[in-house]
C-alpha cells in the first residue's frame, strides 16, 4: 500500500463522515419532525400526522408563502438583469484586469451580510445618505420613505444575492465557445437573434445556477425582513424561525423546511436538464 492510499481513505472517510452527520442526517430529522405531532410540554410527540402539510395550505400561510416566492423572484431577476451583463462584460475584459475585478466581487464575503445589512439601513432611512444626496441634488423636496418598505427588503436581498449571482454566469459566458457567435454573424444573424439563439441556451444552465443561489437563500433572508422591512415584509425564513423559536411548533416548521428542500429539489432538476441540452448543443 502506497502513501496516497491511507490518506485518500482518510479524506474520502472524512468527506463521507461530514456528509452524513451534518447533511444527510438533519435532513432526515427534519423529515421526521415533520410527520409527527406538536407536544404540550414537549417539542414533538411520536404520533405519525400530516396536519402540518395541510396547514401549509391555509390562506395566511399561503399568503406568506406566495409574498416569499414573489420578493424572492423580483429580486432574483433584478440580480439577472444586473449580474449578466456585467458577466459578460468581465469575460470580454482583458485577462490581467479579470482577476482584480472578481477580487471586488467577492470583496463583500470578507464581512457578514448582517453588518452590510445595517449599513444599508444607514442608507435609506429619512436623514441617510441616499436621501441627503438627493436633496442636495434638488431631485426631490421632503425625504422619500425608503426604509421599512418592501423595496428596501428587494434591495437588500439583491445587494446581498449579487455576487452568487455573478459567479455561475461568469463561469458559463466564459466557457462560451466564440466560434459559435462569429458563425451565426458570418451567416447574417443580427445581435439580437445571435443572443437569442446562441448565447443565451448556452449559457442557461449558469443563469439558473445563479437563480437557486439567489432565489432560494432569498426565501430564509429573514434578517433583512426584519432590519429593512420593519417586521411589516415576512418571509419564509421568518416564519420557519418563529415556528422554531417562539411557536415551539416544531412539526409545522418542520414541514415548512421540507417544502424548500423540494422546492430546491426541483431547481438542481431543472439545472440538470439544462446543462445536459447544453452539452449536446442542443439550441432551440
Amino acid at each position: 500500500m502506497t502513501i496516497k492510499e491511507p490518506f485518500k481513505l482518510i479524506a474520502m472517510g472524512g468527506l463521507w463522515f461530514w456528509l452524513i452527520a451534518f447533511a444527510l442526517l438533519p435532513n432526515l430529522l427534519v423529515i421526521i419532525a415533520s410527520v409527527l405531532e406538536r407536544g404540550a410540554d414537549e417539542f414533538v410527540v411520536f404520533a405519525f400526522t400530516l396536519d402540518s402539510y395541510r396547514r401549509l395550505l391555509d390562506p395566511l400561510y399561503l399568503g406568506v408563502l406566495l409574498d416569499s416566492l414573489q420578493l424572492s423572484a423580483i429580486t432574483t431577476a433584478f440580480c439577472l438583469l444586473l449580474g449578466y451583463p456585467f458577466a459578460y462584460l468581465l469575460t470580454r475584459m482583458p485577462e490581467r484586469w479579470r482577476p482584480l475585478l472578481l477580487l471586488l466581487v467577492i470583496v463583500p464575503f470578507w464581512t457578514s451580510s448582517l453588518v452590510r445589512t445595517y449599513a444599508i439601513t444607514i442608507l435609506l432611512k429619512t436623514n441617510g445618505l441616499l436621501n441627503q444626496a438627493l436633496l442636495g441634488l434638488g431631485v426631490i423636496v421632503e425625504p422619500l420613505e425608503l426604509l421599512y418598505t418592501p423595496l428596501a427588503v428587494i434591495a437588500g436581498m439583491a445587494y446581498t444575492l449579487l455576487p452568487f449571482m455573478i459567479l455561475p454566469l461568469y463561469g458559463s459566458l466564459e466557457k462560451l465557445d466564440r466560434r459559435l457567435i462569429e458563425a451565426a454573424r458570418d451567416l447574417g444573424a443580427g445581435r439580437l437573434t445571435t443572443f437569442r439563439r446562441i448565447i443565451l441556451p448556452l449559457t442557461l444552465p449558469g443563469i439558473i445556477a445563479g437563480g437557486m443561489l439567489t432565489f432560494l437563500p432569498g426565501l430564509g433572508m429573514f434578517y433583512v425582513a426584519d432590519l429593512l422591512g420593519g417586521a411589516k415584509t415576512m418571509l419564509v425564513g421568518n416564519l420557519i424561525r418563529d415556528q422554531f423559536l417562539s411557536a415551539r411548533d416544531w412539526p409545522f416548521g418542520a414541514a415548512i423546511s421540507v417544502m424548500l428542500t423540494l422546492l430546491m429539489g426541483l431547481l438542481l432538476w431543472a439545472y440538470y436538464r439544462s446543462s445536459r441540452r447544453a452539452s449536446r448543443g442542443i439550441l432551440p
